[in-house]
């Protein structure tokens, strides 16, 4: 995320777009509300009429799937009414006489026939972001999880950087993060590409280091991703630990991902409660939840934050960190000798850069946005003020391309999946709280009240959805925030496993499962 949360009060123009903003992440959306009220113009990009298309100036209800058509129209048409900012273009950026020539071609009457968004609608978005002098983007899982979700934001990168708006206050590009702390696993090195700190594993200059830090000789290879390595259970991955994650119900293709565990000889699983994953476990170990835990996060503006425990722990409950530090030490393995997670944070500041100026003590004071390169620094609210990490900004000559499966006579409505405000991920810790369980107690498939009576089924009953992949039943429920032709449902609950259907394909760079876009039937029960 290049600017802070705070900085979503201070633009002209927000471009919201694959982003439930005010039920995924409702707290940091009060800012998003705040610019509105004082006078922000707000664009919003999604298939469905969702709460934050209510409070838009400008609504476009793409079809699912088509972002990187309504982004190509929208950036040719910056370029074709000289909005770019050439000084910028000149002075921090590279490749853009390519790429103006390449979005020729992509006009907004084009991507009108892929999105369905009416041109004039498209023409009329890309002048109020071009023409903003402070414009932020603002986006989440409906941007990357698609086959083309790298191209999805490498285009709208184009767009923040063919109109300068990206290094200054109330501008960027904005993905705001899904879970609490998943910017910090990735800066820690949960990637498979990156040690800790984003410092790639191909690099001789990095495997140098981390052989000399840990004392041996370190793997000069990439990693492989989950889902490579679902793939490859039973064959060549015969045990695998799972921490802190819901597998079963969280990833695409239900019965290939249970087939995959079952395949498995020993399945390890460290969690806070007995989940569905859990359950098919060899070994469950009980970790503390985050207010019985000690240690740091870093949360999806890169602020580092200090945790503190407010109870003790529960039962046998051990800290994520301890439980694998002991594994590791029964493994053989040396340097896991660690008593407290000061020490391991402070390792972690020691070895990245971007954590280089921070330590236990300094973090127990204050929070800090990184990268805070030394001891003196105040951290860095916004990244590429002066400059991009690589130097320069580089423009993407990117295509539109087709999801991966697209609906047919056999399968004709499209089928695209979310969170809700009331059950969070799969339910792991708010399906055990009857409060939010009495607010939504069961999930339920929205859909249009023309589609309703076209395909002669009933509100408030049960009908049966499928996919390539299988089929489930679900309660339907009639909205107009579902447009005609296509459905919604959360994957929340155990019960109505909607990711049974989906997993159609996979970003071949991210491996990321393109869970927005699923061809599915209906027929009534």
């Amino acid at each position: 995320m290049s600017n802070p949360l705070v900085d979503m009060q201070k633009p002209d123009v927000i471009f919201c777009i694959g982003t439930n903003m005010t039920e995924c992440h409702p707290v940091a959306a009060t800012g998003l509300k705040k610019a509105v009220a004082r006078g922000a113009k707000l664009i919003v990009a999604d298939p469905r009429r969702i709460d934050l298309a209510e409070m838009s100036h400008l609504y476009l209800p793409l079809r699912v799937g088509s972002d990187t058509a309504l982004l190509l129209g929208m950036a040719h048409v910056i370029a074709r009414e000289g909005l770019i900012d050439d000084e910028f273009i000149k002075n921090r950026t590279t490749g853009f006489d390519d790429f103006f020539e390449h979005i020729s071609q992509w006009t907004p009457e084009w991507a009108e026939t892929i999105t369905g968004v009416p041109a004039k609608d498209i023409e009329t978005a890309a002048m109020w972001y071009g023409t903003a002098n402070r414009g932020a983007i603002y986006y989440t899982l409906g941007i990357t999880e698609h086959i083309c979700g790298v191209e999805n934001v490498q285009s709208l990168c184009n767009l923040a950087l063919m109109t300068g708006n990206i290094g200054r206050e109330g501008t960027g590009i904005n993905p705001m993060r899904g879970q609490n702390n998943i910017q910090g696993a990735g800066d820690s090195g949960a990637l498979p590409n990156n040690y800790p700190g984003f410092q790639a594993v191909t690099e001789p200059e990095y495997q140098a280091k981390f052989k000399a830090a840990y004392g041996r000789e370190v793997d000069l290879e990439k990693g492989i991703t989950k889902v490579t390595a679902l793939e490859l259970c039973g064959d060549s991955i015969h045990a695998m630990l799972i921490d802190g994650e819901n597998t079963l119900l969280s990833d695409p293709d239900r019965e290939h991902c249970e087939h995959a565990l079952r395949s498995l000889e020993h399945l390890v699983v460290i969690d806070i409660f007995l989940t569905e994953t859990a359950e098919l476990a060899d070994v469950v170990l009980p970790a503390t939840a985050w207010g019985e835990t000690d240690g740091v996060c870093t949360n999806t503006e890169r602020r580092v934050q200090r945790m503190r425990a407010a109870v003790p722990p529960i039962g046998e409950a051990k800290p994520d960190w301890w439980i694998i530090c002991q594994i590791a030490q029964r493994l053989g393995f040396k340097g896991f000798d660690f008593d407290a997670p000061k020490p391991i944070f402070n390792e972690l500041c020691r070895l990245s850069p971007i954590y280089a100026g921070l330590d236990w003590e300094r973090i127990n004071k204050s929070e800090y946005q990184w990268p805070v390169p030394h001891k003196e620094h105040p951290g860095t609210p916004r990244l590429h003020e002066e400059t991009f990490t690589n130097g320069r900004g580089i423009f993407s000559n990117v295509h539109y391309r087709d999801p991966a499966e697209t609906i047919s006579e056999a399968f004709p409505v499209w089928l695209t999946t979310g969170r809700r405000l009331q059950s969070y991920h799969t339910r792991t810790q708010t399906g055990r709280a009857q409060g939010i369980d009495y607010l939504l107690p069961e999930e339920s498939l929205e859909i249009n009240p023309v589609d309703i009576e076209k395909w002669d089924l009933t509100d408030g009953e049960w009908c049966k959805m499928s996919s390539a992949r299988g089929s489930i039943n679900i309660k339907l429920k009639a909205t107009n925030r579902s447009p005609r032709g296509t459905v919604f449902a959360s994957f929340s609950f155990a019960d109505v496993p909607v990711n049974l259907l989906t997993g159609s394909g996979y970003d071949p760079v991210t491996h990321t499962a393109e869970l927005k876009v699923c061809p599915v039937r209906l027929e009534p029960l």
